[in-house]
């Protein structure tokens, strides 16, 4: 299991009876139905966010197998390439200054967090390794002397994610789930072109499986860190800025979950960008090809490579707003068959959330054709790219293709 695990984890979840009980049933998959949930880092920002969406995943996890992925909390990772980048010219006191003021942040946030003495200790002592290792790579020889600029690089950048899931499992465990953080490094096996790293997903299916299931089974709910993996030797990879939502359906792709739910800021896909344009349009109802057409053209709110691999297992992606939870969102999938999603809000239990869902389903039945997408939003790539189709997703798509081997021959990082 993960270095991650905090260290008041009982006995029995033990990293090496966790791995042995994976090993002796490889393939065993949760009795529940298994929802994945990626938290961006405006979802995170702060104690109350974390607490709030917390909430989110404690109502989920007492009907269904859920593991989350979580980003840096807004601003951090953006902090790491300033440490990096002042390292790399050689500006010392900014480098102490910004390593700093992170590792206060995130202690700030601890504390926000109210957690019990017993617990918050402990998660502070985790806190404070963290912060050992990070000042230790931005000043330090890492010990590795052939570890190249781009490989520290990403060292740098991956603290972000790392701090954020212990704090995130904290957040959970005071409002009584039982829950550890866990370290995609441990599983996601990516090849060696640092800052864009690409997944080599059966070996990344199966050691993601040894890990997580074993926590599925034992009633917890894994808290991953999103961003990043490892090369085979060890080295810590990145997939790219804002690969959160990737790391997200990698992980959901991993355990078989039904539904990816990618809680962001916004109430799910829109036309154009609706803090810009007033006549942009949410976007109830999308088909693979149709969402997957529009991130490929550029839009924010879905990385380009999630639908692939949704589409192959027919998962359900959805895109909600963490912070109006009773909005239903766009879902990503197949057609409905007519009954409820566990990713769905229950919009049932007054009359005003009956008028909400009533408004919604008018909204859906005049969903606009993948044209009028376009058309509306304006952009002549979205146009170009109606011709992505669901056959694409299995023969040209380098996601599913080409990704099951490390298909990026040009590593850029050192060995």
């Amino acid at each position: 299991m993960s270095p991650e695990l905090p260290q008041e984890v009982p006995e029995e979840l033990s990293p090496a009876g966790a791995t042995a009980s994976a090993r002796a049933t490889p393939s065993r998959a949760p009795a529940r139905q298994v929802l994945a949930f990626k938290f961006g880092g405006s979802s995170l920002l702060g104690a109350e966010r974390m607490l709030h969406a917390a909430g989110l995943v404690r109502e989920s996890a007492k009907t269904c197998a859920v593991v989350v992925v979580v980003s840096a909390m807004k601003g951090v990772t953006d902090g790491l390439l300033a440490i990096a980048a002042s390292r790399a010219a050689g500006r010392g006191n900014d480098v102490l200054r910004e390593a700093e003021k992170l590792l206060y942040f995130h202690f700030d946030v601890l504390r926000e967090l109210r957690l019990d003495p017993f617990a918050a200790e402990s998660v502070a002592r985790d806190l404070r390794l963290l912060g050992k290792d990070l000042f230790h790579d931005a000043f330090e020889n890492t010990g590795m002397p052939t570890l190249s600029q781009e490989a520290l690089h990403d060292r740098l950048a991956s603290y972000g994610e790392r701090f954020s899931a212990r704090l995130f499992a904290a957040a959970l465990r005071k409002l009584g789930v039982r829950s550890v953080p866990v370290s995609s490094s441990e599983f996601v096996l990516t090849c060696d072109t640092f800052r864009d790293a690409q997944p080599q997903l059966d070996e990344t299916r199966r050691r993601g499986r040894e890990i997580l299931l074993p926590l599925f089974a034992d009633g917890l709910v894994p808290v991953v860190t999103g961003f990043i993996g490892s090369t085979s030797d060890g080295r810590v990879t990145t997939l790219g800025r804002n690969s959160s939502d990737f790391s997200g359906a990698l992980v959901a792709h991993v355990v078989d979950a039904d539904e990816l739910v990618i809680w962001t800021d916004v109430d799910g896909i829109y036309t154009a960008n609706p803090r810009e344009s007033a006549e942009a349009r949410l976007l109830h109802e999308l088909s693979y090809d149709q969402a997957h057409a529009l991130a490929a053209a550029g839009a924010k709110v879905l990385h380009a490579k999630v639908l692939p691999l949704a589409a192959e297992n027919e998962m359900v992606v959805w895109v909600r707003n963490t912070f109006n939870p009773l909005h239903r969102g766009t879902r990503i999938g197949p057609p409905l068959a007519g009954c409820a999603s566990a990713a769905e809000p229950n919009l049932t239990w007054n009359s005003e959330r009956r008028e909400s869902a009533q408004g919604d389903e008018r909204s859906r039945s005049k969903s606009p054709t993948l044209r009028e997408i376009a058309s509306a939003a304006g952009n002549a790539h979205q146009q170009a790219a109606l011709g992505v189709t669901a056959a694409t997703f299995s023969t040209n798509d380098p996601v599913v293709s080409a990704s099951r081997g490390c298909h990026n021959s040009n590593s850029r990082g050192a060995k």
